[in-house]
């Protein structure tokens, strides 16, 4: 199935919110099936493809089948399956929205993931029995490339095909749904966590690569809605260059937060003030000032550790002096810190010199279409690896004692990064779209 989409022209994407006709509607309700409609919703017939005119469907030739439970109990009357994963999209305009979801089948047990925008983990492994029906709520920050002033992101060719800059919220859904309802109503009371990083913090829309930008918001219940604006490549300089910081201004509310991660590019950056006590340390101060200035709350990340291992077969650090300074404006500016750069290396060293493979992207040739080589990236992570990396944030949250640690799932895993999750053990489905092509960094 393909879900490569066609971008509107840089015109309709700067369409204001109160005159775009399609992003008006900000609330929606959709009773699934060719069963009763229950009141006050729409319904979703498994020939209901997206359209730009109707502003809702199926989308990137999603199939899916109908199945009518008869009696009289309104949503969980009917619903729609696929064996293959699925897609449902809804034109809407930027904002946190809260979505929810009702799952379950009369007659089958049923297991749902589901993915928001460029694959962000949302739900996972939602289990229900024969006969049982369960209501699932979370929230999708859906963005746009506006910016107060009229100018707009700077984005790269790449993110023009990305599902997180389009004008839907796309949903994914995995393994074995059986979808009833949805129902997608903006919201303005939710705390924004906006994120700024580079590769290892994006949301990556392909497999096999992954961040754990995409996976934290599988973390938090309603109350939190994660904005991710990380792109690959990217350095503290070339995310302000971008407008992206601007961007994040631009929506940030008093009590929002931004985490800051970046490193791994910005040791190329050259000239006479590049370096990590130089232009990276007075850049990262710059972005503490302007947040503190929003009435927002910056949060310090360390650089995530590369797969670095030494004759020791322990991590050797490759970063430099770039944690050290994050950790030194942190302190100086008596901000948060979260020590991901520490964690992943105690992560890393717990796996193991080979089982610490199967958190990054290793894969032998023709483990995906069009794949000829092997996969062998040090740097990048997989599904498996960006979640192990998303729970050292949580821990770094918790430990950081910072307010929105009361939004975590009552779910939450037990966590520890020296007694990793089984690689062997930890499941992830994947979504249909895979590329070959390595992210942009170092």
């Amino acid at each position: 199935m393909s879900i490569r989409k066609i971008i509107p022209s840089g015109t309709l994407l700067l369409v204001l919110l109160s005159h775009s006709v399609r992003g008006q509607k900000t609330s929606y309700k959709f009773d699934f099936g060719p069963g009763k409609v229950a009141s006050g919703f729409t319904q979703i017939l498994p020939k209901d493809g997206y359209s730009r005119e109707k502003g809702y469907g199926f989308d990137f030739d999603s199939k899916v089948v109908g199945q009518d439970n008869g009696g009289q109990q309104g949503l969980t009357t009917d619903g729609v399956s696929s064996k293959l994963p699925f897609y449902f999209s809804v034109a809407v305009p930027e904002g946190n929205y809260k979505v929810t979801v009702t799952l379950g089948d009369a007659k089958e047990a049923t297991l749902t993931t589901v993915k928001a925008e460029s694959r962000r983990l949302m739900l996972e492994n939602v289990k229900t029995k024969p006969g049982q029906f369960i209501t699932k709520t979370f929230i999708v920050n859906v963005k746009d490339r506006k910016i107060n002033d009229g100018t707009v992101v700077g984005l790269k060719p790449r993110e023009l095909t990305k599902l997180d800059w389009d004008d839907k919220l796309t949903l994914e859904f995995d393994h074995h749904t059986v979808l009833n309802a949805l129902e997608i109503t903006k919201v303005a009371d939710q705390v924004t966590v906006f994120l700024a990083g580079n590769s290892t913090v994006v949301n990556q829309d392909d497999e096999p690569w992954a961040s754990w930008g995409q996976m934290i918001p599988r973390f938090f219940k309603p109350g939190v809605a994660i904005a991710n604006h990380a792109e690959s490549g990217l350095t503290l300089g070339s995310f302000l260059g971008s407008r992206r910081l601007a961007k994040v201004l631009s929506v940030m509310k008093p009590g929002d937060y931004l985490f800051i991660e970046f490193g791994h590019n910005d040791q190329k950056d050259k000239g006479p003030d590049a370096g990590a006590f130089k232009s990276y340390t007075n850049r990262l101060k710059t972005y503490v000032s302007e947040v503190k200035k929003k009435g927002g709350i910056p949060v310090i990340v360390t650089s995530t550790s590369r797969r670095s291992f030494g004759p020791e077969g322990k991590i050797i650090n490759s970063l430099g002096d770039f944690p050290e300074a994050a950790r030194k404006v942190a302190a100086e500016e008596k901000v948060a810190l979260i020590d991901l750069n520490a964690m992943t290396t105690t992560l890393f060293n717990a796996l193991g010199e080979e089982k610490s493979l199967k958190a990054f992207v290793h894969y032998p040739a023709n483990s995906y279409p069009g794949q000829d080589k092997a996969l062998a990236d040090n740097t990048h992570f997989n599904p498996y690896g960006a979640y192990e990396i998303a729970q050292c944030v949580i821990l770094g949250i918790k430990e950081q004692k910072l307010g929105i640690a009361r939004y975590l799932v009552n779910d939450l895993p037990k966590f520890d990064p020296a007694r990793p999750d089984d690689p062997m053990v930890w499941k992830w489905p994947e979504s249909p779209k895979s590329s070959v092509v390595k992210p942009d960094g170092n």
